[in-house]
């Protein structure tokens, strides 16, 4: 039941980017955040109040910390999307995997780092190294290749790049969101709890950036594009949730993790069918390098 959920969280969240798209044509990134923090906060209270769950926690340092690195991922992934094909934009969000093993790696260097030093001043209690990370570093590596396929260095208009380099930025913030879920379902904290507070980081965030970005001139009928933004999100943020809690075992939270490739698909074929944004071969081909160098980084990191 957990795959499906996490199926259901990438299909929603590809609709969530299309109204993004939308919306991003006349309100800056600030003004999307914050209103669909608003949106999503109100969603979840009633759904709280529905169904019993008190909004009141034992853990603030923990939602504030999944607070501020989700909206870090989501500011960045959204500038993404109001300056990149649709697909492009997920994929690069969708390296949160890869990101993983890159924080594995470095932790890893720092152990070994430190236990050489313990040795040389204790020879008497020499500890073995632990090998070095070849498998994952690789994967890295791959991953990267894939993301210069994607982009096409050559062939990408400058303007384009900051927008990349937001993504990459979003897929790298969303792997510490995604691990700090984790820890709050470990700690027991309900799913509506949990995305709640992440809506309210996202409405307080939006609300002062801005302050200082302005706010956009009333657009019409168009603004209703922040309403199914913040809905969706709302949903979707529920069923991934949902997804790593029910996970239980290292084997289902793997096949979780990977799974969230699948709104790369969703995102290509709305981007498509929506937008007529096509994807050349070669970027193809890079989105295939970075969903399977992703795969294996988490496959990797469960044998740990």
């Amino acid at each position: 039941m957990q795959a499906l959920w996490m199926v259901a969280a990438a299909l929603i969240f590809a609709l969530m980017s299309v109204c993004v798209k939308f919306a991003s044509q006349d309100f800056n990134t600030a003004e999307i955040i914050f209103y669909r923090g608003l949106v999503s906060m109100a969603l979840l209270a009633w759904l709280a109040k529905r169904n019993n769950v008190t909004l009141a926690t034992k853990y603030p340092r923990e939602h504030a910390w999944r607070s501020l690195v989700g909206v870090i991922s989501m500011g960045a992934w959204f500038y993404a999307i109001g300056h990149l094909p649709l697909a492009t934009a997920t994929t690069l969000n969708s390296m949160s995997s890869i990101w993983m093993a890159v924080f594995l790696i470095l932790q890893g260097l720092w152990l070994r780092h430190l236990m050489r030093k313990d040795n040389v001043l204790n020879p008497h209690s020499s500890r073995a190294i632990p090998p070095f990370p070849w498998g994952l570093v690789s994967t890295v590596v791959l991953g990267f290749i894939g993301v210069l396929l994607v982009l096409r260095p050559s062939s990408a208009p400058p303007q384009e790049w900051a927008a990349a380099l937001g993504g990459l930025l979003g897929g790298m913030f969303a792997a510490m969101a995604y691990m700090q879920v984790t820890t709050l379902s470990h700690l027991g904290e309900p799913e509506s709890r949990v995305v709640f507070y992440f809506s309210l980081g996202s409405a307080v965030a939006g609300g002062i950036t801005m302050l200082f970005t302005g706010i956009s001139p009333f657009p019409g009928w168009s603004v209703l594009w922040l309403l199914p933004v913040g809905v969706l999100a709302a949903v979707a943020q529920m069923c991934m949730t949902r997804a790593y809690a029910t996970a239980g075992s290292k084997r289902n939270t793997l096949v979780v993790a990977n799974l969230q490739y699948s709104g790369i698909v969703f995102a290509a074929l709305l981007s498509l069918l929506l937008f007529g944004e096509s994807i050349p071969l070669i970027g193809w081909v890079g989105i295939v390098i970075i969903v399977f160098s992703g795969a294996m980084a988490t496959a990797l990191r469960s044998r740990g």
